[in-house]
């Protein structure tokens, strides 16, 4: 256990009162899954001190003694502005796993005892990559989505311990009505020979749900050509229904170390990072949606850019196009957008492009922001870079599988984990940015 590391933050900003935020991150990483426990930090002031709340999603924080660790954070806001925070909560052995929400009435200064949404106590059997979100067309609408990921065919084991192509990942959606007194029985989004991971779901101005995805198709149990894809399902009637899968684009993988698609480039050392993962955001304003994600297209295969594509429906997509102004061969990666209150879109990501021969490994986290939908892009640094070898390593080096980004009328803030000066060292920090 890496003590006293915070990674994979999260954040929100309150659509009733934009000076209360809430990021939520993982505390006290293990190097074989989760953390001791999920911290919520609270703004009251649009970012400028923050001050330490939690819910009990894990027996470190007054859970179910049978939750040894949590994690996956992520919250969100009502149309009210009241908070839910969601967990997935799991025992040490992973035979355990649940999806937990919690809710908070006072800007996140205290929480709720948790709903569990689902729980399995199965080997073989596991909730995984949980989101929530808020509808801000429907009063007391929330929507929880994850995937259930199944040994196939009976197979022995965990399901993270198989080959990846024998995980089948079936996203499961519920959602509340009535500000999270009840919660729906979850149900399948998809069917047939789809699995998916990273689901999240945005809400248009018309009140359409987009639910994006990073999927894969298969033919049994065996991967189909072009199989990797980054799609979409689509709901006009607050999840009751879901359209068939939309694609996206097929996605690119980059050259592996370790079974990563990020490595050390002097080093080769597998950095963990959740380059599959989209993002999406919406213009509430004209109702433009934004997915970004990182992979290898515009390198041939060899190192990761972020990859941005938007539609106005949610069922039409533009031709991706690349963000970041990396050099190549140096990965960019755990691409997050935003889009502000004058239509600004910002695109939050790390990238090596300061890296020397030498054993550090200088990560520079940067923001890309676009003035014209995405056509073209200017980037700002938000901090020095900070050494990626000093962060804790759990499957390879590990700040999270994504980072947190909103904005606060016209600035961005971004939310975002950095390593210390010693090894094995991570905090969370907030950067609020104004977008020349």
């Amino acid at each position: 256990m890496y003590t006293d590391t915070e990674v994979e933050p999260f954040v929100a900003v309150d659509p009733t009162d934009p000076s209360n935020v809430i990021g939520v991150y993982q505390q006290d990483r293990w190097s074989d899954g989760a953390a001791r426990g999920l911290v919520a930090s609270r703004s009251a002031d649009g970012g400028r001190t923050w001050t330490e709340s939690y819910a009990a999603f894990s027996e470190c924080s007054g859970g179910d003694p049978v939750y040894d660790r949590a994690t996956d954070p992520w919250v969100t806001f009502d149309a009210a502005g009241d908070a839910y925070q969601i967990s997935l909560s799991i025992s040490a052995d992973q035979a355990t796993s649940a999806i937990l929400v919690s809710k908070s009435t006072d800007q996140g200064a205290t929480w709720g005892p948790p709903v569990t949404l689902v729980r399995d106590d199965t080997l073989d059997r596991f909730n995984d990559k949980e989101s929530i979100t808020g509808d801000p067309t429907r009063p007391g609408h929330v929507y929880a989505v994850w995937d259930r990921v199944t040994s196939p065919l009976g197979l022995p084991g965990r399901p993270f311990d198989l080959p990846s192509v024998l995980r089948h990942g079936v996203p499961l959606f519920s959602r509340t009505t009535d500000g999270g007194q009840t919660w729906s029985t979850p149900t399948a989004m998809t069917g047939g020979l789809l699995g998916t991971v990273g689901n999240q779901i945005a809400v248009l101005p018309n009140g359409t749900l987009v639910d994006v995805f990073f999927g894969y198709r298969r033919a049994g149990l065996l991967p189909t050509p072009n199989s990797l894809f980054i799609g979409v399902v689509v709901s006009t009637d607050a999840g009751e229904s879901w359209s068939r899968p939309i694609p996206i684009s097929d996605y690119v993988p980059a050259v592996s170390c370790d079974g990563e698609q990020v490595c050390d480039p002097d080093s080769a050392d597998p950095v963990r990072a959740g380059t599959n993962l989209p993002d999406i955001a919406v213009d509430p304003a004209t109702g433009r949606v934004y997915v970004v994600w990182a992979d290898a297209r515009f390198s041939g295969g060899g190192t990761t850019d972020v990859v941005l594509s938007s539609s106005d429906d949610g069922t039409n997509w533009s031709t991706p196009v690349k963000v970041n102004q990396t050099p190549t061969p140096v990965a960019a990666f755990n691409a997050t957008v935003d889009v502000s209150s004058d239509g600004t879109v910002g695109v939050l990501y790390y990238d090596f492009r300061e890296n020397t021969p030498a054993p550090p490994l200088p990560t520079t986290v940067l923001l890309a922001h676009s003035h014209d939908a995405g056509a073209t892009w200017t980037e700002q640094r938000l901090a020095e870079p900070f050494d990626m070898q000093n962060a804790p390593v759990a499957r390879g080096l590990f700040l999270g599988d994504y980072q947190g980004l909103d904005n606060i009328g016209r600035d961005f803030l971004a939310f975002f984990s950095r390593t210390g000066a010693a090894d094995d060292t991570a905090d969370v920090v907030s950067v609020r940015v104004s977008a020349p």
